[in-house]
């Protein structure tokens, strides 16, 4: 018959805020790898389509544009719609407009799909994003955990950029 547990064992309790910053930060490594892939594809994209690389950087100029636009909305609409909602929008929209350069013959293709809706996917998992998370969820660990969520962002373009 077993007695008391031991009073050096001491249970460990994952809260859901762990899992929560967990989930975010997988989510901005990914919006951040593609948000910086088209870089490492300039020649490639020069190559197979004949493209000048102002065309090129155009798109990516729009990316970065709407990146840095759209984070103050995205953080509003977090506030009324919830957060769920709008990062699920934006891993779609990240999804759809990454998805779709496979089909593009056309330089206006890569400046809406690249530029416009990858950018708006991406500018809504901004810093925003991780300043929502933080202010949910923590308190104790706040410093920490905007930390390391920003460093998802850098993370996600250190590891999937030499694959691309």
């Amino acid at each position: 018959m077993a007695g008391p547990p031991s009073p050096n064992l001491v249970a460990v309790r994952l809260h859901w805020a762990w899992v929560v910053a967990g989930v975010s930060f997988i989510a901005l490594v990914g919006a951040a790898s593609f948000r910086a892939a088209p870089g490492a594809l300039i020649e490639p994209l020069r190559a197979e389509f004949g493209w000048t690389t102002g065309t090129i950087s155009l798109a990516i100029s729009i990316n970065l544009l709407l990146y840095g636009l759209t984070a103050p909305f995205a953080a509003a609409l977090m506030d009324r719609f919830g957060v769920r909602v709008v990062v699920t929008y934006a891993l779609t929209m990240v999804a759809i407009g990454s998805g779709l350069t496979v089909f593009m013959t056309a330089s206006w293709q890569l400046v809406l799909f690249w530029g416009v809706v990858v950018g708006l996917g991406t500018g809504s998992m901004a810093l925003a994003f991780v300043a929502t998370i933080t202010g949910r969820w923590f308190v104790r660990h706040r410093g920490l955990v905007t930390g390391v969520l920003t460093a998802g962002g850098a993370a996600g373009q250190l590891v999937f950029l030499p694959l691309v």
